[in-house]
Order: structure tokens, then sequence, then C-alpha cells
């Protein structure tokens, strides 16, 4: 049956398994919202359309599905651009719809104008494209999809004139059969395999890339080491004895990689934000395995490179090992011994947050989903915090923008109904987005909200003095932050010591509503 091709949109997106939509409606983007109801989608109505794109980046993160927005002409996509950024640099599959204007070059002055909408969206997005006509509106969202399963996962932008939006249009086709993954096969992974037969102290660096949950039993078969990014923290399990953690950043951790015989890295990228240095360090052969190839090809010159989908590595890994007598060059002893000296360093770089962490962890489930914030306490926490689950904790990595955490955990909670989920923000940047709170009430989420609270930017303060700079511009003035979360609906505590903060840390898991917990350095 023929609809206007806005209320189409939606329905092809319901027939590819979409079920959330976030965004905010306008006069532009009105006709994408005439199907979502009757396509049997739920919309989440955003308070500003950076809180929209986070949400569906949270939602995305916690699913592995895309996460998916609508947004108006100009600002509204100004306003996502930030998300849109930072979905492209931590790999999350968004697809971002909007409208856009008919014409831009014969007629100015028009409501939310811009020069070139979609060339600004192609600066932070994989790709931006214009759709003219309901078939290539189609065709550019079935190739989103299609390159959500068979690439590196990274946003898409699709604009639609505002007048091709409102025309009538047939029905989307019915999906096509997803074409598959370059999968590794058993022979696929055998210079790996005799490489491994040959290394008695082998290390594998795990990145957010890997998305098996096998790794624990192959590093244990194999007797490997390992170390994880921020995004691969859980991958090994809780309390296997042989990993370095996400202690990558530590300067120390270069001499460890540097003693090893063998490096296979997997679904890491290595950049700046990883290793947060040049080089990794290693001094022996180093194996990469990705799906993207510019990763393959970069500074750090694999001799062996693996173009395919980890999963499948992983699993032709184990297969391909069964009869592998493990390797014996590392010790148990040797790791915690070094873990403890990079703890010590973490703490007495950020003095007083490793404790209250600690304590902050053992007052929630292990399968809790956690949503960070650009704040002191989550740069500590991603290095001591293990983690039971990997893609358990969420963290705006590489573009690194603050205002994440809250509408993100409320994307992820939006996704999780009946699992733990939280968010940890620091309290300059819960200014950013604090207003989709209101959202969190709205939907009824049991979402605490932990608060770190140093009254300052606390991390450009620090970074100014080691730079023999007066600090300026670090001080901020807070609202009562437990008063504006009751302002909302939302519940609040202000804990006084650490066994308060687990109480209501616990109780917030609970409450038919979010709970904001309001913690500062002096709880301690």
């Amino acid at each position: 049956m023929k609809r206007p091709l806005g209320a189409q949109i939606s329905h092809m997106l319901k027939d590819r398994g979409v079920d959330v939509i976030f965004g905010i409606p306008g006069v532009h983007n009105q006709e994408m919202y005439r199907g979502i109801e009757e396509a049997g989608i739920t919309h989440v109505l955003a308070r500003h359309e950076q809180g929209a794109g986070f949400m569906a980046d949270g939602y995305a993160r916690a699913t592995g599905q895309p996460g998916v927005a609508y947004v108006i002409t100009g600002p509204g996509l100004c306003n996502i651009m930030t998300p849109i950024g930072q979905a492209y640099s931590d790999s999350v599959p968004m697809l971002i719809l909007s409208s856009c204007l008919d014409e831009t070059q014969a007629v100015r002055g028009q409501l939310h104008q811009m020069k070139d909408q979609r060339a600004a969206a192609g600066t932070v997005a994989d790709w931006s494209v214009q759709a003219n006509s309901a078939e290539a509106a189609y065709g550019l969202i079935e190739r989103a999809f299609e390159e959500f399963e068979l690439s590196r996962p990274r946003p898409k932008h699709i604009q639609v004139p505002i007048a091709q939006l409102q025309a009538e249009a047939d029905p989307a086709p019915f999906p096509n059969q997803p074409a598959l993954r370059t999968k590794a096969l058993p022979p696929d992974v055998s210079s790996v395999v005799s490489m491994l037969n040959l290394a008695r102290r082998p290390l594998f660096i795990l990145g957010g890339g890997c998305r098996s949950n096998d790794w624990r039993q192959i590093l244990s078969q194999l007797g490997a080491a390992c170390f994880t990014t921020y995004a691969g923290r859980g991958l090994p399990g809780a309390n296997y004895p042989l990993d370095f953690g996400s202690m990558l950043p530590r300067p120390g951790s270069a001499e460890v990689i540097a003693s090893a015989d063998l490096v296979v890295a997997v679904g890491a990228e290595l950049g700046e934000v990883d290793l947060w240095r040049q080089d990794l360090g290693q001094k022996a052969t180093l194996i990469r395995v990705d799906l993207d190839p510019e990763v393959l090809s970069d500074c750090h010159r694999a001799a062996i490179k693996l173009q395919v989908d980890s999963q499948s590595f992983a699993r032709a890994l184990w297969h391909a090992t069964q009869d592998m007598k493990p390797a014996t060059g590392w010790s148990p002893e040797e790791v915690a011994e070094m873990r403890a000296r990079w703890r010590a360093e973490v703490d007495a770089e950020r003095p007083g947050i490793v404790p209250i962490a600690d304590a902050l962890r053992a007052a929630m489930p292990a399968d809790t989903m956690i949503y960070s914030d650009m704040t002191q306490f989550a740069y500590v926490a991603k290095e001591v915090w293990d983690m039971a689950y990997p893609h358990h904790w969420h963290h705006p990595t590489g573009f690194g923008t603050l205002g994440y955490g809250l509408p993100a955990g409320i994307g992820g909670a939006v996704a999780r109904r009946g699992k733990p989920t939280a968010v940890i923000a620091g309290d300059y940047g819960f200014h950013y987005t604090m207003q989709e709170l209101g959202v969190a009430v709205e939907l009824g989420l049991s979402l605490p909200i932990i608060l770190w609270d140093n009254g300052k930017l606390k991390e450009i303060e620090d970074s100014m003095v080691r730079s023999q700079i007066a600090p300026n511009a670090v001080m901020a003035h807070n609202p009562d932050f437990c008063k504006l979360a009751e302002a909302f609906g939302a519940r609040s505590s202000a804990p006084s010591n650490v066994a308060e903060m687990q109480s209501a840390v616990r109780a917030a898991f609970d409450a038919p509503v979010p709970t904001l917990i309001h913690v500062t350095p002096d709880i301690l």
C-alpha cells in the first residue's frame, strides 16, 4: 500500500529489526513520525539531539544492533554531530536519518538552512548522503545495514528532502539476504598456530572488536598472557591468572610486551587512546587480526595480517589448538606483581579514587552494564575495575566528548529492561546533558547515576599544573544536584560514607525511577 515516504521508511526499519528510535520531531521531519506507531516502533523523545544521538549509541552498544535516530534539518543535525563523531571513533553502528531542504542554492533565508548540511555530517560520519527518491532512500538504508554486518561498524547519515518525505511511495522491498563476513577457518590460522607452537611467552592484546566469549578458554589452552584495551575489558573473564588487565597505557606495559616472544592483537586499533605512546613496545613478531584494512596497515607494521571476523578467528584458533601443549613462560606471580605495581601508580596519580571505585564495584551486580563520562573517576576505574563480562563498560574513548554517560546509559537501560545498568559521570560533564534526566524519569528506568563531584575540572587543573600553567577557568558553579534530580522526578542520595554509598546504589537498582547518587572525594 502506498504511504508517504517518511512513513514507509519506519516500516522498512521495522522489517530490519529496529524496535526503538530516538529523536525529536519538528516541522521538517514530521512525515518520518507518521509511520512510527503504525510500524510498531517505540520512539524515545530526547530533550536535545545530542542526547538522542548518545541514546542511540548506548542502545547500539548494549544490543550490538544499529541505534537509530530521527532529527530535523539544520540545527537538529548539527546537534547530533558530536554523538556521530563519538560513534565513529568507537566503532558503533548508528543510523541517523534527517530531513533536508529541497533547494538550497537558488533560495536563501529558509528555516534551518545550512550551506551544505550533507557535507557537514560527512566530516564525522562514515558516510553522509542524500536520497532524492524513494528508491534511493531504500537502497541507501539497505546499504547501511549491509555495511553494519560486513565491515567495521560506524555511523551513517542519510538525509531526505522534505518534499520526498511527503510524497506517496510504494513500500520498501523485502530485506535482502545479508551477505556474510569473511570467516576464518582452521586452515586460515595455520601460520598463527605454527608460531604459537614455538612460543614460550605468547601475549594477546584483545580489543573492543573481539565479539567472542571464548577467549578465556583459548588463553588457558595456549598458556598465553593478555592485555585488553579499555573497550576489551572482560574478554578474559574474571580473575584469569595471566591477565595484565587494561593497563596498556602504563609505561611499564611496553617492557612486558617487549618480553613476549609472540604478540597477537585481535580487534584492537592500538591508537593513541589505547596506548598513550607511539610504539606498542614489541620486539617479537606482531600478528594483527582485524576487519579494518586501515588498522592492518598502520604504523605498528605487523608481520602477519588477517582481515577476518574476530569471532570466527577465535573459533578457528580454538579448534586448531586443541592438542597444543600450553606455553609455560608466564607465571601468575609475575602478572600479579606487575598489576599491583600499576595499581599503586594509578592510586598515586589520582589519590583517593581507587578505594571508592572498589567499594562501588562491590555494590553492583557482576553483570551491570556501565556507561561512563569523561571524568577522573572513570579514568581510574577503567584501569583497576576488572569486568566479569565483555562489552559491559562503555566510555567515549576516541572522540572523548563530555555529556556521554547519562543519555548513553538511558539508551542502554532501554535496551536492557530488567537487567542492571548504571551511569558514572563527573559534575562538569553532567551539565552537558543533565536535561535527559527527564527522559529517564518518563521511562521509569531503575538507573543509578553516580555523580562524582570534585567541584571543578580537576583533570584539566592537574594538567595545567603539570605544564606550569596557573590553573584558569577550571571552576564552575554547581547546582544542588540532589534537588535538581528531585525536580525532574528522580530520587537522590548524598551519602556521607562508603557504606551509605553502597546502600544507595543497591537500592537504586530496584527504584521505579532513576536515582542520582552524589559522591564527593571526602566520602572516605
